[in-house]
């Protein structure tokens, strides 16, 4: 067989190689690289393949037919390699869809000027046939378009090859076996185009063809055991040094084989790269807790580490095993965090929060030492104030005005005190509901007289309709700043003359309980929000008088807490109604009531 015959089979090979790497780079196309380099070799086969036929052909006519087939590729195969470098160095900021334009204009002038060669002959001047191999080969006179598309390719192909060089000497040591396949891949083609063009080999046949074969041949054995299309090594290198945590990769041997840069930051001894290869028991001496953790098996758990070093500083530790293909273990990786920081933060705000709830402690203790120390004493001056005011001789002058003042001004200091205090162990959390059996008509007449004076300065005549026994289940403290929170509002806000009255009822198994006053009534802006808020707006009463707003958010809390609700029926300058229901005792029987009982249910059934 002749030997245009073997190199035409040789050719075959290299074109299903570069096949080969097309589907492998196609598999993975989602990764821009893999792109590039598919269309390069595709390029690439372009060549081969033509040329192999052009070998075995023996009419002038149908190797220039091949010959024009093969520039189909040949003037994209360099621009696609460079741009297939840009992208494996990380300098894909420099690829746009304007660049791309750009570098693609002197291909596509190539591949015009090719197959518009006999129109101008710029290309090639003349073509011929070439018998001296013994085979006919065609004999071309180079025109000044060939040349340049020779300058053009060259150019990238020496440009290319410096920046993968220079990856080269700063790339790991574990990457440079990859780059070094990139860059004897490269050479292939465009080695072989080179001795053909400059004449070093002493042939007619083009050998840059044969190049393809030992392009692919190393990109083959690149992509198997380098994953040479997954990750260029310069971007891979990016990704592992813009880890905030310090990363460290040791050998089964328990030498360094590469570390981040935060690992250089966060550990001495790391600051150069005289550090690779050195053992671990060297470069962490100081460290003697995070050499143990290296030194010791892999665990999944992360561990907390302290102290290393002479000094304070906390870091959270992680060592992982590292696997191969096969699912070896081929070294150890640590994973290293500082948390310093912000355990440091944790610390004080622990302090801080144990601070905050001693003085808050604190505070409440004070609160309820302040106001049952203050409430304890008016209420004993606010007795001894009634018996003044009742055994003062009538016709006093001035002084029954002065000591009915001093009643009022008591009245009303006892029930801030009051409210305030049960304000407060309501949102603290300190009143501790105590539900007993009590009769609703004692704490009734208790509050009653405690009114007494202060309805007897305005006139107002208070009547309790609520008979003896009438028995409720409630906390007995509660039931008594509810009864007489309402009866104090209702004395505020009835005129000169007015009259209250306090009923219940039983209903559905509760106690109603209703306070009626001929009062001014609520307003209509108030309404909807009189029992909603915690804090009420206070409104002068009738007489001028002041409060705090809290007395009606108190009832209705104390209200909830009992298992009642609370309610109201108002009809401006008419007066109100406020209703609350109590539990009744257990085994009490219910009665059939005639007191707002339709209220009760309408508000049930909302």
């Amino acid at each position: 067989m002749k030997l245009n015959l073997y190199l035409s089979e040789i050719l075959i090979t290299a074109t299903v190689c570069s096949l080969v790497l097309v589907y492998l780079s196609w598999r993975r196309r989602q990764l821009p690289i893999a792109k590039s380099y598919g269309l390069g070799v595709f390029a690439g086969a372009f060549y081969t393949f033509g040329y192999a036929f052009e070998l075995v052909s023996d009419d002038l006519k149908d190797i220039l037919f091949w010959l024009k087939f093969e520039y189909i590729g040949i003037p994209f195969a360099p621009t696609l390699w460079m741009i297939m470098v840009l992208q494996y160095t990380g300098r894909q900021a420099y690829i746009r869809r304007w660049t791309v334009a750009i570098l693609m204009i002197v291909p596509v002038c190539t591949l015009a000027a090719v197959h518009t060669n006999d129109w101008h002959h710029l290309f090639y001047r003349s073509v011929s046939l070439d018998f001296s191999e013994g085979v006919p080969l065609i004999d071309l006179n180079h025109g000044p378009l060939f040349y340049l598309h020779v300058v053009y390719s060259f150019f990238f192909f020496f440009l290319g090859m410096g920046l993968l060089l220079h990856m080269c000497f700063i790339a790991p040591s574990r990457m440079k076996k990859q780059i070094i396949f990139m860059m004897i891949g490269s050479c292939g083609p465009f080695g072989f185009s080179l001795m053909y063009v400059t004449g070093i080999l002493k042939t007619s046949i083009d050998v840059s063809p044969f190049g393809f074969l030992i392009s692919g041949v190393f990109y083959l054995l690149g992509i198997y055991q380098f994953n040479m299309l997954r990750l260029s090594p310069l971007a891979h290198q990016k990704v592992f040094d813009s880890i905030q945590d310090a990363v460290i990769v040791f050998d089964l041997d328990h030498n360094i084989s590469e570390y981040n840069r935060s690992a250089s930051r966060m550990i001495e001894g790391l600051h150069n790269r005289n550090a690779i290869g050195q053992p671990a028991a060297t470069l962490f001496s100081s460290y003697p807790i995070l050499l143990n953790t290296i030194l010791q098996e892999p665990l999944s758990e992360n561990r907390v580490l302290s102290g290393d070093h002479g000094n304070d500083r906390v870091y959270q530790a992680q060592v992982l095993y590292i696997y191969d293909n096969r699912s070896r273990p081929t070294g150890k990786m640590l994973l290293l965090r500082d948390t310093t920081d912000a355990v440091r933060s944790e610390e004080r705000l622990i302090n801080n929060a144990k601070q905050l709830q001693e003085l808050n402690t604190f505070k409440d203790e004070l609160f309820s030492v302040v106001a049952h120390d203050i409430r304890d004493p008016l209420a004993i001056l606010l007795n001894l104030m009634e018996i003044l005011e009742e055994e003062l001789p009538a016709g006093s002058g001035g002084h029954e005005e002065i000591v009915h003042e001093m009643g009022q001004q008591l009245r009303k200091t006892l029930t801030l005190a009051e409210n305030l205090l049960g304000w407060f162990r309501k949102h603290q959390g300190g009143m501790i509901l105590s539900p007993d059996t009590h009769d609703l008509f004692d704490a009734v007449q208790m509050s009653l007289h405690l009114l007494q004076i202060r309805s007897g300065g305005k006139g107002i005549v208070m009547v309790s309709e609520v008979p003896p026994d009438t028995w409720v289940y409630v906390d007995k403290e509660m039931l008594s700043l509810i009864v007489r929170n309402l009866l104090s509002n209702a004395v505020k806000f009835t005129d000169t003359g007015g009259s209250i009255k306090v009923r219940a009822e039983h209903s559905d198994g509760k106690m109603i309980v209703a306070i009626s006053d001929t009062g001014v009534g609520v307003r209509e802006d108030l309404a909807q929000t009189l029992l909603q808020s915690d804090y009420s707006t206070s409104t002068a009463g009738t007489a001028g008088e002041q409060g705090i707003g809290l007395g009606l958010a108190i009832c209705r809390e104390f209200v909830r807490l009992n298992g009642g609700e609370i309610w109201f029926d108002s009809d401006p300058a008419q007066g109100s109604t406020f209703y609350f229901t109590l539990p009744l005792p257990p085994g009490v029987s219910n009665i059939d009531s005639n007191i707002a009982v339709d209220l009760y249910e309408r508000r049930a059934a909302e």
